[in-house]
């Protein structure tokens, strides 16, 4: 696999003077068409051996390129904060925007492969790392990004001659650490771990490039024009028609019985039965959320529901029994242009809570396979691809110990029309009700289909939907107080 980066390329010096300028030029083109089109990012990954210049190459396309355009980032070891969250949240929240171009020296690619080497996972483990990071290069290529990933390479002999010749250079030498002979002790270890992981990451739509990286001009003509070379060539496509890919529709209902006819939306609490229980469960949750068992867990509460199924008020019985100190209420609505510019699921990575905190997200990343589906604001292939990559973002939540509440809450259509004319009544409520919300009514049918695919696609094990009766507030408010007691005593129980 690394045979062709290991025959020893070379440029003269008089050959890079003379093709330098000229690429510098063209980057610098391409960078601003980029940027003006803004149709797409670019995401550079730079990766390799120690002392095959990736930091180099990392400086030098700095230094050829328009700096306002361009963000890198030294993904070195995880903060504190980071390893709060799942380990996807530091790369998520540094992704270039679209007309943008970033480069990551490091990568979702490194702690797995130096874990794997010095013993700390296991081949297994390995494997479920690249496989999140395949699928990850998937979802962004499929929002649009060109992912561009270079492994700079240096066989055994020239990596400890390139250690020695930047060691005994004063200008150099504080680049080579004890870490870096260390690796190179273990270079036939990493050897074989660095080939698996290329073999099982190397995609058609995000290949790897295998840089031989000794010689520095061969090593930054390459880069440089393989950077070029596909930026241009992406550029030159912006306006071309794709084809559109269709996928298998969901299952159609065709004797019209689905999971949200078969819920009871008769079930009622009287007014003095719920004041008792939600005094209880609004203290069990404020005494479950103030155990020192829950600063080791996280908790992310997500609501859905129809129009003016109750939501709002769901949600202050469950801060009113929080400390506001360590919990978040994320409202979602029609996402801004900063948000545009990125991938869907960017919005809500950006706002994963630390250890020991609630975030409660009022509306979700379900948006993409309910109000984009059923008001057309992204092609099928977009929501059908969607399941998959949702259930993906909440497995890595979970496997963080995320505790994941995900509730829908679901009242009749006479039920919603009489919620509608009292809010248009009363003053204060008024607010509520838009000509979006009579609009969205008028499609009820294909809400409801579309509600029933999410649940079928992606209530899963480990992050299961509680369907919530919600024509009687009351009833709706206990059970979901009582769901998310349930749910975050059982995540401190099993946290060990």
């Amino acid at each position: 696999m690394f045979e062709s980066a290991e025959l020893g390329h070379k440029i003269d010096k008089e050959t890079y003077e003379k093709e330098v300028p000229p690429l510098r030029e063209a980057l610098l083109e391409a960078q601003i068409d980029l940027a003006k089109l803004a149709k797409f990012p670019v995401i550079i990954l730079v990766s390799g051996a120690d002392g095959a210049g990736r930091g180099e190459t990392v400086n030098l396309l700095n230094e050829w390129m328009d700096p306002r355009f361009i963000q890198t980032h030294g993904m070195g070891e995880p903060s504190d904060e980071e390893l709060d969250r799942p380990m996807m949240w530091r790369f998520w929240r540094e992704l270039p925007p679209k007309g943008r171009i970033g480069v990551f020296l490091g990568s979702w690619y490194t702690w797995p492969i130096l874990n794997r080497v010095a013993g700390r996972t296991k081949t297994a483990d390995l494997d479920q790392s690249l496989e999140r990071a395949r699928r990850l290069e998937t979802m962004l290529v499929d929002e649009g990004a060109l992912i561009l990933k270079f492994w700079m390479h240096l066989s055994k002999e020239k990596q400890e001659k390139r250690l020695k010749i930047l060691e005994k250079d004063p200008k150099t030498r504080w680049r080579v650490t004890e870490r870096d002979w260390e690796h190179y002790k273990l270079y036939d270890k990493f050897q074989a771990v660095n080939e698996s992981v290329i073999r099982h990451t190397s995609t058609a739509e995000a290949p790897w490039t295998i840089v031989e990286g000794f010689d520095a001009r061969y090593r930054s003509l390459t880069v440089g024009k393989v950077i070029l070379d596909a930026v241009r060539k992406r550029l030159d496509e912006a306006g071309k028609k794709t084809t559109e890919v269709s996928a298998p529709p969901p299952l159609p209902s065709i004797d019209k019985l689905d999971i949200l006819k078969t819920l009871d939306l008769s079930q009622k609490i009287d007014k003095k039965d719920f004041q008792a229980e939600l005094e209880k469960y609004q203290g069990k949750l404020a005494l479950l959320t103030r155990s020192p068992k829950f600063k080791d867990i996280t908790v992310i509460a997500m609501f859905e529901g129809n129009d003016a199924a109750g939501k709002g008020g769901a949600i202050r019985r469950i801060t009113s029994a929080l400390d506001a100190r360590y919990y978040n209420i994320i409202p979602v609505a029609a996402p801004t242009e900063e948000e545009r510019a990125q991938p869907y699921l960017w919005r809500f990575w950006r706002h994963i809570p630390r250890r020991g905190r609630v975030t409660i997200f009022d509306r979700s990343w379900y948006g993409r396979v309910l109000v984009e589906r059923v008001e057309g604001f992204c092609s099928e292939t977009d929501w059908m691809r969607a399941y998959s990559e949702i259930n993906d973002f909440e497995a890595q939540l979970v496997r963080h110990k995320i505790v994941v509440v995900k509730f829908w809450l679901s009242i009749s259509k006479d039920e919603q029309l009489r919620r509608f004319k009292a809010r248009e009544k009363i003053g204060f409520k008024r607010f509520k009700i838009t000509e979006e919300d009579w609009r969205n009514r008028k499609k009820w049918d294909e809400y409801e289909h579309a509600v029933c695919d999410m649940v079928d696609r992606t209530s899963t094990e480990i992050a299961p939907w509680t369907l919530v009766e919600a024509n009687d507030k009351y009833f709706a408010r206990i059970k979901i107080l009582k769901t998310m007691c349930r749910q975050i005593e059982a995540a401190m129980k099993n946290n060990k």
